[in-house]
């Protein structure tokens, strides 16, 4: 592996901060990594965990896992011990592939039986988070990722027609469920990698950055195409506004997949460091994951070009909707239309059609797509109604065929674009001493699209004050899972069942915004 050189605009392969690594040493990474997990007993159907921040090795464990037939398990680095414990216990994982420091925090909730792989945290990944360089560096006794991969001959078998990466999502009670996809025919991997390549930007030869985690759904599925199929992939360890812009033109790069959150902060910039940088190099970014405000989406056409679209779909579903800049300047707010490969409707209580205009909920179809939840068919069951499936979220499409975005059945909240589930943090704030009752929600966010809310009830007259629950939170959920910000209620509005009316703590914050729900 090397460090870049003052050619980068005709670089080409993997890049991570100072690193660089060609498409033929990361082709034989690969193989030697497949000869490796093929003799820690790694075969077709088994998981393949990855508890890693963006680095190269995440991409290197991921097609691994993926030449042997097995299914890479990209694990959310932020989590806790025991929701760390819950998936490797879920997915029964053969291997975790691991970054030092992250070893050091949750070492202790790692099975027994699991293999563990320690990745050394590089520097590149210990200066963007500011971690000590002492727990960045593989733990005597361990198994280190470089020297195993080393140790091992490329595999000169052919690659198994495996699955995708199994990814985790959070449900109403807060329990993860892997999204398990069926393994693809030749045609319907060429099918799914051209859809990408259509809807998602990440073309044959093109030159693209990720900046946000390689964990999540979007930037996952984006990273393994460009990586497989690109001129160059270069993976931010942390996304930084200035950096970002540096970086497309340090390497001519033409694509990117963001969420809009990113716009905020690019938008910020100050205009003497918004011209500093050529930005002429771009096609095709794509952004998803969390609502977008119109003026935003202007904003960022205005600067960046025509190049800026948007897809909506969910981890089960893929993208279902897209929408250009053109059709986001015609339709202020609306997701896009429906892609070609799947088909949309908009059903009311009853399961029935609804005519445009009308809001229900959205249920999709994309066959080559199809999934269960692992070890939990019933829940696949639970969100399907003829084949086509939910997430929860409402709307409506318009005469046109537009989808626009009303409102979520879920109490889910997305921030930053990420889905936080209320249930399992009031789980655990009912474990917090004095409280009576609680209730967690999302309220408008200017920077974060939305900020959890916790309004609590205290038992008699218990005094708590809501730095102290804060701290509390954070030793039992990860850091995004912790609200921004709690009061302390009384009287609060009840449900004929007793639970707290949710709906009407969080309207007014909504309604002051001017976004009724």
């Amino acid at each position: 592996m090397s460090t870049t050189t003052a050619n980068q605009r005709d670089l080409t392969g993997i890049v991570c901060g100072s690193r660089h690594l060609s498409h033929e040493a990361f082709q034989q990474d690969i193989r030697r990594a497949a000869t490796g997990l093929t003799r820690l007993g790694v075969g077709a159907g088994d998981c393949v965990a990855i508890f890693l921040r963006n680095d190269i090795p995440f991409l290197t464990a991921s097609h691994a896992a993926a030449y042997v037939g097995a299914y890479a398990v990209p694990v959310n680095w932020h989590l806790a011990g025991a929701e760390l414990t819950y998936i490797l216990d879920d997915c029964d994982a053969r291997v975790l592939v691991i970054h030092a420091d992250l070893w050091h925090q949750v070492r202790d909730a790692i099975p027994e039986g699991v293999r563990v792989l320690v990745v050394a945290t590089h520097d590149d990944l210990r200066d963007a988070y500011g971690l000590d360089p002492q727990r960045c560096t593989v733990p005597a006794g361990m198994v280190d990722w470089a020297d195993w991969l080393a140790a091992a001959e490329p595999t000169t078998e052919p690659p198994q027609q495996g699955p995708s990466s199994m990814l985790y999502t959070s449900g109403t009670t807060g329990h993860p469920k892997g999204v398990r996809r069926s393994p693809l025919t030749p045609e319907q991997s060429q099918e799914l990698m051209d859809f990408r390549s259509r809807v998602y930007g990440c073309r044959p030869h093109s030159r693209c950055v990720v900046p946000g985690p390689l964990y999540h759904s979007a930037p996952n599925g984006y990273g393994m195409q460009v990586s497989k199929i690109g001129d160059l992939l270069v993976l931010m360890p942390r996304f930084e506004a200035e950096q970002f812009l540096a970086l497309i033109e340090e390497y001519a790069l033409t694509g990117a997949i963001m969420v809009p959150i990113m716009f905020i902060r690019l938008l910020k910039l100050a205009d003497p460091v918004r011209a500093r940088y050529d930005l002429s190099s771009l096609e095709f970014i794509i952004h998803a994951a969390a609502p977008c405000p119109a003026d935003v989406k202007k904003q960022m056409i205005d600067w960046f070009g025509p190049v800026i679209n948007e897809f909506y779909g969910s981890t089960e579903s893929g993208a279902v909707v897209a929408c250009n800049s053109g059709q986001a300047l015609a339709k202020p707010g609306s997701v896009g239309q429906v892609v070609p490969e799947a088909e949309v409707r908009i059903l009311d209580a009853q399961g029935q059609p609804l005519p445009p205009g009308q809001i229900g909920e959205i249920y999709s179809r994309f066959e080559v797509m199809d999934f269960t939840y692992n070890r939990k068919p019933e829940a696949r069951a639970e969100i399907d109604i003829d084949g086509y499936i939910t997430s929860g979220d409402m709307g409506y499409l318009d005469e046109d065929g537009f989808l626009f975005i009303a409102d979520r059945i879920k109490d889910m909240v997305i921030s930053g674009g990420v889905n936080i589930y209320p249930a399992e943090i009031e789980e655990v704030l009912h474990k917090y001493p004095g409280i009576k009752d609680c209730a967690v929600f999302g309220i408008p966010d200017r920077e974060f699209g939305e900020a959890l809310m916790a309004v609590v009830e205290a038992d008699n007259d218990s005094d708590f004050n809501p730095d102290g629950i804060q701290l509390y939170l954070r030793q039992h959920l990860a850091g995004f899972k912790v609200p921004r910000h709690i009061e302390v209620g009384v009287d609060l509005p009840r449900e004929d069942s007793g639970k707290i009316f949710k709906r009407r703590l969080r309207d007014k914050f909504w309604q002051e915004a001017g976004r009724n729900i």
